[in-house]
């Protein structure tokens, strides 16, 4: 399959300084495209983890508008997953089959494997991690409610999501370290600084190894020794007779420490600088927190859209808002668009915890590739969200916040927050 030769619009959102702006300059260009061409043809991204961009690389199409995406979503038979991956830059398959998991399986497989999954997440097990959730939760308050200020990021955001994970699936103490790094380098491979000066490739094949490296050896101690939690039940998971092998199992903790990480991690940094520019907002969510928290949460991912791009090849012709994709054009979704998509959303630029969020697209457009883990997500933030609100209710970002240079991550590295010291 072979793209067609076609020209490149004249607004360029492949440009990696535009993907340096704030979020609210790009949401400008965004607008634009949904109101004037909400398919557009652009060119390729360069893409410091493939090398330089071949000269013969066809482009791809952008895919702005909320209807849109929902429609690619949901048409996995046209828009496949596995052909390339669902980054901007084609991974070769083997990277794929070694970090993406279901992610980047079209069906049959994809249906299999996340049966295989899903089975494990018994409603007993559901319960024991959302108690692990709220035990977290507030120790990680805990640990800052003395000091006043803290960055907020290191502090709060990013432990909860890793810690989750660690404890659910089983890993030791002494490898969270070294899982938590692993998994940021997975994450921020085209952020030089994150890299610590490795080059792209390099460092996400490092972090690659080291989370299959540490995943093998649960798996191995879990066979020998079985245990109450996650790893034990995907080593003993059985749909129709068959299993998960240990590389779709070590594949699917890669797709853990990646998408489960950045979700949670994300959306809190987020959605405390939100509540700290909408105070009335705070004081809407914390005058009845128990009956609001669940839409408010909708809301929280919808604002931040934590992953803001996947990409689809188009497997047969396929006519979108009145443009012909031809058989192995890729097809980039681009979800931060479709969560500020007016057709969508009433006065989508307002953070509002009450709106009506059915629409949103942050956990994917609805289709057989919804994420997985969103009951999971939604657990975390309510849970963090709980304790801070309620133990220091007067914490609030502090000063700007250091964001990530990326196509894929809305990230933010650092922000800090200040507040007043609880004993």
């Amino acid at each position: 399959m072979t793209a067609t030769a076609r020209e490149f619009d004249t607004i360029d959102i492949s440009d990696m300084a535009f993907w340096g702006r704030p979020p609210e300059e790009r949401e400008e260009v965004f607008g634009r495209l949904r109101a004037e061409r909400p398919v557009s043809w652009q060119r390729p991204v360069f893409s410091p983890l493939m090398g330089e961009t071949n000269e013969d690389e066809a482009g791809y199409w952008a895919v702005v508008r909320n209807e849109d995406i929902v429609t690619v979503s949901r048409r996995a038979d046209v828009f496949s997953s596995a052909t390339g991956g669902v980054t901007f830059e084609d991974m070769p398959s083997e990277m794929l089959e070694l970090a993406t998991s279901i992610l980047t399986m079209d069906a049959p497989r994809h249906s299999n494997v996340r049966r295989l999954i899903s089975s494990t997440f018994t409603p007993k097990r559901v319960a024991l991690i959302e108690d692990q959730i709220a035990n977290q939760a507030r120790q990680i308050v805990n640990a800052i409610a003395p000091l006043g200020e803290a960055e907020f990021v290191s502090s709060v955001s990013a432990r909860l999501p890793m810690w989750t994970i660690s404890e659910m699936i089983g890993i030791p103490e002494e490898d969270r370290e070294s899982v938590t790094a692993a998994a940021n380098l997975m994450i921020s491979w085209d952020d030089d600084e994150a890299t610590g000066g490795l080059d792209a490739a390099t460092a996400m094949l490092n972090g690659v190894a080291t989370l299959h490296g540490t995943c093998q050896d649960v798996i191995e101690a879990r066979r020998a020794k079985p245990a109450d939690d996650l790893m034990t039940a995907l080593v003993q998971a059985e749909v129709d007779g068959f299993g998960l092998t240990d590389e779709e199992i070590r594949s699917f903790f890669v797709l853990l420490c990646v998408a489960g990480n950045d979700t949670t991690k994300q959306t809190t940094t987020h959605t405390l600088r939100a509540l700290t520019n909408h105070p009335e907002q705070r004081r809407y969510l914390t005058e009845d927190f128990d009956g609001r928290i669940g839409a408010a949460v909708e809301e929280f991912v919808r604002w931040a859209t934590p992953v803001m791009t996947f990409r689809r090849t188009a497997l047969e012709r396929f006519e979108l808002a009145g443009q012909l994709i031809e058989p192995g054009e890729k097809v980039v979704m681009f979800y931060s668009s479709g969560n500020r998509d007016e057709t969508a959303f009433d006065h989508p630029e307002r953070f509002d915890l009450a709106r009506d969020n059915r629409n949103h697209v942050a956990f994917g457009g609805r289709g057989a590739h919804y994420c997985l883990g969103n009951h999971l997500a939604k657990t975390q933030l309510k849970a963090i969200f709980s304790e801070l609100l309620t133990r220091l209710p007067d914490i609030r970002a502090d000063g700007d916040a250091e964001f990530l240079t990326s196509t894929f991550i809305n990230g933010i590295k650092k922000q800090r927050c200040v507040f007043t010291p609880q004993r």
